[in-house]
């Protein structure tokens, strides 16, 4: 387990399968503790002991069952409160509060004074259900990005996708991104094949082929450095979608440089 700490709150990064991570909110002044995209219950379990303290909530942001594979066996031994997008209740096990995309709402338990804002971002594209947290500076964003990467487009259209992507790229260069698997080497190696001129990709290439081989996590990221070597949102740079749309023999629109190289990705 790692530990970040926010402002109000610590986040604990759990291992889980063979490559996800689950993530556990625990606010300082407040007795919440909340898992986000629980693959497997015994890891949540173990942090729980560890920390002390009681599973209160469980926040999904899609309906995959390597995000919700746990919500029933969790929500068995802890009675915790399930969230997750009103318009995939179907798809996620045991919900109880389906929230409205794209709105504002509070982490709070039952009759505690104390709560964390919570902001839902909807980002369809890897599913049409797909949302995703931001909880201060630390966005949760499931399937959506990944280090130098983003989800495959299981449901959403590269348009739907593109737009998402679009929306979260705006938020502070400081936002720090937990993904939901370990994927980032493997991306890096496709990033490179894709921008091998960026020196702040070559960069971070060596820098988290360190961090791996002292096996930890390179994840968290932040959107600062996604945007300047994620493949996927480099399409925002002009240049780069001129030099890339030149080799590609396609239009230097954005988006249609987004789609090839989301397709490239897919055959790689």
């Amino acid at each position: 387990m790692w530990t970040y700490q926010h402002t109000d709150f610590y986040v604990h990064q759990l291992p889980a399968l063979n490559d996800n991570y689950i993530y556990l909110i625990e606010a300082h002044h407040a007795p919440i503790l909340a898992a986000v995209d629980p693959a497997e219950a015994q890891p949540v379990v173990d942090a729980c002991k560890k920390l002390g303290r009681k599973l209160t909530h469980i926040l999904n942001t899609h309906h995959h069952w390597d995000h919700t594979g746990a919500n029933m066996e969790l929500k068995q031994q802890y009675d915790c409160a399930i969230v997750g997008n009103r318009h995939d209740a179907e798809r996620i096990p045991c919900i109880d509060t389906g929230l409205e995309p794209d709105s504002s709402w509070q982490l709070a338990t039952e009759g505690g004074d104390s709560h964390l804002d919570v902001q839902t971002i909807d980002v369809p594209g890897h599913t049409l259900g797909h949302i995703a947290y931001l909880i201060d500076d630390a966005l949760f964003c499931g399937d959506t990005l990944f280090g130098a990467g983003c989800g495959r487009l299981f449901e959403g259209s590269p348009e739907q996708m593109w737009h998402s992507l679009n929306r979260l790229a705006r938020l502070p260069a400081s936002t720090l991104v937990y993904c939901a698997h370990e994927y980032t080497l493997a991306n890096l190696d496709f990033a490179a094949a894709m921008d091998g001129d960026n020196p702040e990709l070559a960069a971070r290439q060596q820098r988290d082929t360190a961090t791996r081989r002292q096996q930890q996590p390179t994840i968290p990221s932040t959107i600062g450095v996604e945007k300047a070597t994620n493949p996927f949102l480099r399409p925002l740079d002009a240049e780069f979608c001129r030099n890339y749309a030149e080799r590609a023999g396609i239009a230097t629109e954005p988006l249609s440089v987004f789609t090839h190289v989301r397709a490239s990705k897919d055959q790689w």
